[in-house]
């Protein structure tokens, strides 16, 4: 049984239509990210378009593609976004079995955390490409394509791409759609084409940010080796718990057996819970400013000069191409 839609579908001026951009407007509520974003993002129309390194996708010149990419964005604005649905992987759990369980196919690092997702997990692959490894990256919010939340190598697929894969797995979504009480939500729909594009790259790693919370995100259904919790805040507290201790049991749910931990600086009651569950599944934890820290920092040309202390050793010289503590840290 498949639940109500929502109603209308009456187009804006940019001719794609009005609940594809709330629902988008929705998940931007639930990012702090964002508004670091959307400034980046406003710098950069003004200046013309992206620096060189860090492409910003914008529409499709082919008119076919961009008629095509309308037409996906148009079917996923029909599908509930992530709040309008109980907590539950059953329904993404469901997809990842008929799709053959792609989520399995690469060795995963899951982020989560309220604030510092995206940007953590963009260096995060970032280290991964200098190692030469070929990388996934599924983000959330998008600011200007619906295409920039599944990277490879650092750049969004393209929208080819991306009408590819979502039209592969579209026969198994209306599967699972059909079987479920409700239908997959907004949210797990790309969720699922981010594991298949990954499974079908292939990748040698994925890095895979939490759109909300942990345990029951669409997200959580890989078994990632490493997961990394960004410094925890009051954030959704209506659906995650109103005090940091309560969200952190929420966020530690992507903590698994035998997984490695990284836990930024947290409020005493986020880090006691979140030991708790490391200890519960014999993870191996590194805290900032114990297993791991800043030493030092100096300003430079073009960012910041870094000396790191690691679980290895101490790394001097260590250039980051961005201002300010927080993004050392």
């Amino acid at each position: 049984m498949s639940e109500q839609q929502p109603e209308g579908q009456d187009r804006d001026r940019d001719g794609t239509f009005d609940e594809f951009d709330q629902i988008v407007a929705e998940e931007a509520d639930r990012d702090p990210d964002l508004a670091v974003i959307e400034a980046g993002s406003r710098t950069l129309r003004a200046q013309a378009g992206p620096p060189s390194g860090d492409p910003v996708p914008a529409r499709p010149e082919d008119p076919e593609v961009a008629k095509a990419l309308l037409e996906v964005e148009q079917e996923l604005a029909t599908r509930w976004g992530e709040t309008k649905l109980d907590p539950s992987v059953s329904r993404i759990e469901a997809l990842m079995d008929v799709l053959g369980q792609p989520q399995r196919a690469y060795p995963t690092i899951h982020v989560t955390g309220t604030n510092g997702k995206t940007s953590t997990a963009r260096m995060i692959e970032a280290l991964l490409n200098a190692f030469e490894l070929r990388t996934g990256r599924y983000t959330s919010p998008h600011v200007q394509s619906v295409t920039e939340r599944i990277s490879l190598d650092g750049a969004p697929i393209s929208a080819e791409r991306f009408i590819e894969t979502y039209h592969d797995i579209k026969p198994y979504v209306e599967m699972v759609d059909a079987a479920e009480d409700f239908r997959l939500s907004f949210f797990e729909v790309l969720t699922g084409m981010a594991y298949a594009a990954f499974a079908d790259a292939p990748v040698d790693a994925a890095v895979i940010e939490v759109g909300m919370g942990g345990t029951w995100d669409a997200t959580n259904v890989i078994d990632a080796s490493v997961a990394v919790i960004t410094p925890i805040s009051l954030d959704h507290t209506d659906r995650l718990g109103s005090t940091p201790g309560e969200i952190a049991g929420e966020k530690g749910g992507i903590i698994k057996q035998d997984a490695t931990v990284i836990l930024a600086q947290q409020p005493v009651d986020a880090a006691q819970v979140l030991l708790k569950r490391a200890v519960e599944v014999d993870a191996t934890v590194a805290r900032e400013g114990m297993e791991f820290g800043v030493v030092s920092r100096e300003v430079a040309v073009g960012g910041q000069m870094l000396t790191l202390r690691g679980m290895g050793g101490e790394y001097d010289n260590i250039f980051l191409p961005l201002y300010g503590a927080h993004m050392a840290h």
